[in-house]
């Protein structure tokens, strides 16, 4: 075993992923797109405060908060985010502390991820500021504000992203190519949504380390695809770094979508409740509004114009999300 594999198999971690999650064919939705056989790879059914992608990355992330003697998590996105409600869940799950920061004024209604959030008794407060990055200083000042109290706070960065994450992903590359290999796929292309870009930058890793056989699509919902592709790079070089390794991701073959993103950030598109409307009556799999939706809008646009057309099989990787479903910001789209 090389050094590097060493050090990312000896990372701790709180097993909340206690076996793959499934690989599941989509044999309607196929046939109703033309395209080759779509198979979703359904992170959404982590078995923890309604699974995801970052209930993964938080596996080795609230592990290293541990180790290192924290007692309180902080961390901060929008109001639906995701990664706030995994954090203030897992943090319940291991007798830990939350303090959230949104950005944005308070809103008036506790919906989706906010409300479950709330349910799991994190401290919440908003910046105040429409700026995503105002985030950023508001963790800074929960941390300094927790320090005086005599408490051990842990910073995951905004939305989770940080390089800790990204190596949960590129295990989750591996986990997927022993699946692939078991049932006999051979999937062409990867294709997933990109918000902070943890995720695609541990699939990229781990493409480079573990030689993928497939090239990697992510379609962007939050900010230019030029700069999802920056920072995706960025995490991969310094998880890479972690673990000792110097394998250099531009020998996997990827590229990030723009024009899918709609309205902007946590805005439901048109076309991704389209998206999401025909998986849900072609497969009953739910997407959600704010990534996969809006990723699967993407894939279908592409479908239609052949650009998957020399891939026998495709992997759609589904990231979670659905809380946000039960918002009226979708009800209301």
């Amino acid at each position: 075993m090389t050094g590097w594999a060493t050090r990312l198999d000896a990372l701790p971690r709180l097993s909340l992923i206690p076996e793959p999650t499934p690989l599941h064919a989509a044999p309607r939705l196929s046939a109703a797109l033309g395209g080759p056989r779509l198979w979703f790879k359904r992170d959404d059914l982590i078995p923890v405060a309604f699974g995801g992608n970052k209930v993964r990355a938080l596996d080795l992330v609230v592990a290293d908060a541990l180790v290192k003697g924290a007692d309180t998590l902080v961390t901060g996105a929008g109001v639906l985010s995701n990664h706030v409600r995994a954090t203030a869940a897992i943090a319940s799950l291991e007798g830990l502390a939350s303090r959230m920061v949104y950005w944005g004024a308070p809103s008036p209604r506790a919906e989706g991820n906010h409300r479950l959030t709330v349910m799991l008794g994190a401290v919440i407060r908003f910046t105040g500021d429409a700026d995503r990055a105002s985030v950023d200083a508001g963790l800074e000042q929960a941390a300094s504000d927790i320090r005086t109290r005599g408490r051990r706070p842990y910073v995951i960065p905004r939305g989770g992203a940080c390089p800790l994450a990204a190596l949960a992903h590129a295990l989750a590359v591996r986990e997927t190519m022993a699946q692939c290999a078991a049932l006999g796929v051979s999937p062409g292309c990867v294709v997933m949504p990109v918000g902070g870009a943890a995720t695609l930058a541990g699939w990229l890793l781990g493409a480079a380390l573990f030689a993928a056989p497939w090239r990697i699509e992510a379609f962007t919902v939050s900010r230019p695809a030029s700069e999802a592709t920056a920072q995706a790079r960025r995490l991969a070089a310094a998880s890479a770094a972690l673990i000792g390794s110097d394998v250099n991701v531009d020998s996997v073959a990827f590229r990030v979508h723009d024009g899918f993103i709609g309205a902007g950030y946590g805005v439901p598109s048109r076309e991704g409740q389209e998206a999401i409307g025909a998986t849900a009556r072609a497969q009953a799999i739910f997407l959600d509004p704010v990534y996969t939706g809006k990723a699967m809008a993407g894939y279908c646009a592409l479908c239609a114009r052949g650009a998957y057309a020399s891939a026998d099989d495709v992997l759609f990787l589904h990231t979670g999300g659905s809380p946000a479903l039960f918002t009226t910001g979708m009800e209301a789209s």
